[in-house]
């Protein structure tokens, strides 16, 4: 299975940007899909917004408002669509899913290879 992300780019603050994700692979099933941030100082991953399969969504406090998860079940695909753009959203950004290979399988998590969001002042 293998996660792949695009969408990154420079913008100006205010400005918009829309990632996507897409997953490939021996896939029988997707359970929850989210997208993450991290900063070069930080190690650790920070949540930014998560939608279920049936479309229930969660979003950080930092999000909330400006960011839209979203997916296309068919395609396998989930959307981060990011408006009012600041620059501490400045990050590079991580799709996760936990996807199900098979039906008595239980889910694992993959992770996208990472995109550039820059956000200039």
């Amino acid at each position: 299975v293998q996660l792949q992300a695009s969408g990154g780019g420079l913008v100006q603050a205010g400005g918009s940007l829309k990632l996507s994700c897409a997953a490939s692979g021996s896939i029988f099933g997707i359970n929850d899909m989210g997208w993450y941030r991290q900063d070069a100082r930080s190690e650790q991953r920070e949540f930014v917004a998560v939608i279920t399969s049936s479309g229930t969504t969660r979003y950080a406090e930092s999000a909330a408002g400006r960011f839209t998860i979203s997916r296309d079940n068919a395609k396998n695909e989930v959307y981060l669509q990011m408006d009012s753009l600041k620059p501490e959203d400045t990050n590079v950004y991580y799709c996760n899913a936990a996807v199900k290979v098979a039906p008595l399988v239980r889910e694992k998590y993959y992770w996208g290879q990472g995109t550039l969001v820059t956000v200039s002042s």
